[in-house]
């Protein structure tokens, strides 16, 4: 059933037949799945079938959202451990490869002294909606934060490895180009190894073929609040937050062997930012994103960019393929299509959801898409072709 949003245009994906078309013509629109969450930034699926959603919630909660309804009780409240407020807080969630047989979920928080914690926890024995409170088992922590750009999206690869992404800490701007530095970089560790065992809260294996010996994979970012990695091929997607004029959203293809560099604080999208830095003199290979929001035009609002997804689903096989994004401020949304050479074609869908309000995209088991926007979930869907009316490139719903 539509909310009162969706009787709004919503801008029609035109893929157009010849070069690398990938379907045929589809509008996009959302449907409300639940509500009643409070100051919602995440939601995740535990891939195992169970066709649950849960809902990561800034103060320190995660919400269980079973056949479009929310359980009484959370999976995990963890408030009284958690600096919640600005960019601080409950970020990232994510299950292991094997939760159905260790029962392992990672989360990733601003703890009550300023610093960014990684923290294994396990689903209770009696119940699998519900964790153990007293499972906590420390992986990582950063500190040298100042609040804000903190990151702290999760997810595992087909590799079996955890990805993490920092944001630059606020405190030094040139973070993200010192490789000796966890922030403003993607993260990939091995969560099953340990390869500090006499430290009490870094508790991770660093993989052999990283490039530069430590937790680091690929660095040069602002602050990577929502990044994704394709069930299909394992390619990164990274929604990088812009500062003066850009938001960025960029991409790994799968198979690199890391240590790429997008640039930040050098760069903004192919921009020079600190044109006398001898540190940004020297790069010469920054990588450039597939797609951009620019602040600058006249009668936008594009800020904080929000990384999304690229649709792996079945449900609605006109989206397959395409990569799904927004920003928090303007609440329009884009889906993109490759071309040659890792360009890509965008196409703006109009406001969906609406401004303010977007702060994640998330998977469910089955690959179907879904938003979190405000107190509300909704799902990704699409329209065929036979229920558009079409005017110059938009389309208004029946």
């Amino acid at each position: 059933m539509k909310n009162n949003m969706q009787t709004k245009a919503v801008a029609l994906i035109y893929i157009l037949w010849g070069f690398q078309s990938m379907a045929q013509p589809v509008g996009v629109d959302v449907i409300e799945v639940a509500n009643g969450f409070f100051q919602s930034v995440g939601v995740t699926s535990a891939k195992d079938n169970s066709q649950r959603l849960f809902v990561v919630e800034q103060g320190g909660t995660i919400q269980v959202v079973k056949n479009n309804e929310v359980n009484n009780e959370p999976l995990l409240d963890i408030d009284a451990l958690v600096l919640s407020g600005g960019e601080r807080g409950l970020l990232g969630l994510a299950f292991h490869p094997d939760h159905e047989t260790n029962g392992y979920f990672f989360v990733f928080y601003s703890n009550n002294e300023g610093d960014n914690e990684l923290v294994r926890y396990t689903i209770s024995a009696n119940n699998p909606d519900l964790a153990d409170p007293n499972s906590a088992y420390k992986i990582l922590k950063i500190t040298g934060l100042a609040g804000n750009h903190n990151g702290g999206d999760l997810h595992f690869g087909p590799d079996g490895l955890l990805y993490l992404s920092t944001g630059d800490g606020g405190l030094n701007i040139f973070e993200p180009q010192n490789n000796n530095s966890l922030l403003g970089k993607i993260l990939r560790i091995d969560v099953d190894g340990d390869d500090f065992p006499t430290t009490e809260d870094i508790n991770y294996a660093i993989p052999a073929d990283n490039p530069f010996g430590n937790a680091v994979w690929i660095k040069g970012f602002r602050n990577p609040w929502r990044f994704s990695i394709d069930r299909l091929n394992g390619d990164l997607f990274i929604g990088d937050v812009g500062e003066d004029r850009w938001e960025e959203f960029n991409h790994l293809q799968s198979g690199s062997a890391g240590g790429q560099n997008y640039g930040w604080p050098c760069f903004e999208n192919n921009d020079a930012f600190f044109t006398n830095d001898a540190t940004c003199q020297a790069i010469t290979n920054q990588i450039s994103p597939i797609a951009v929001l620019e602040h600058d035009i006249p009668g936008s609002e594009n800020c904080s960019a929000v990384g999304g997804f690229r649709y792996r689903g079945n449900d609605y096989p006109g989206l397959y393929g395409w990569y799904f994004y927004t920003d928090w401020c303007d609440g329009k949304f884009w889906a993109a299509e490759p071309s040659q050479n890792d360009s890509w074609n965008s196409y703006n869908l109009g406001t969906l959801v609406g401004s303010f309000t977007v702060t994640g995209m998330g998977e469910g088991d089955d690959g179907e898409l879904y938003i979190m926007g405000g107190e509300s979930l909704y799902q990704l869907v699409g329209i065929p072709a036979p229920d558009l009316i079409f005017f110059n490139g938009f389309e208004q719903t029946q």
